[in-house]
């Protein structure tokens, strides 16, 4: 199987200034890769299948979103969960099938399969004895 190229890809730098002063987190991503698709398995607990945006344009995929905090009114001894806005870009050097491309949420796991484009799947040449 062909090793696959995928980095993350820094938030660009701007010069405008932000409308928000809240820190964007940046969840944790596990990634596979199989000779039919890549799988990311992002650790999202608590966030809702509405508070997220996914989008894959010019070989990126961006994924973001907002945690809704969990702790109002409690006094909080220790908080290690990212609570907020989020957003994580991946850059995938691989030809994906866009259209095919789908995700779900399953008990605060965000599970998004890329299927790659018949192009980029590994072919096998069968060898003729002459």
């Amino acid at each position: 199987m062909a090793e696959t190229t995928l980095t993350q890809t820094a938030p660009a730098q701007s010069s405008a200034e932000p409308t928000r002063q809240a820190p964007l987190f940046q969840p944790r991503f596990d990634i596979t890769e199989t000779e039919n698709e890549l799988t990311l398995f992002g650790d999202l607990p608590g966030v809702d299948q509405g508070d997220l945006d996914i989008r894959y344009e010019n070989e990126q995929l961006i994924v973001q979103g907002r945690v809704a905090a969990r702790n109002e009114g409690l006094q909080v001894l220790r908080q290690e969960y990212g609570v907020g806005d989020f957003q994580r870009t991946f850059t995938i050097g691989e030809a994906i099938d866009a259209e095919a491309i789908n995700a779900e949420v399953h008990n605060g796991v965000l599970v998004v399969h890329l299927p790659k484009a018949e192009a980029a799947k590994p072919k096998r040449i069968a060898v003729k004895a002459v």
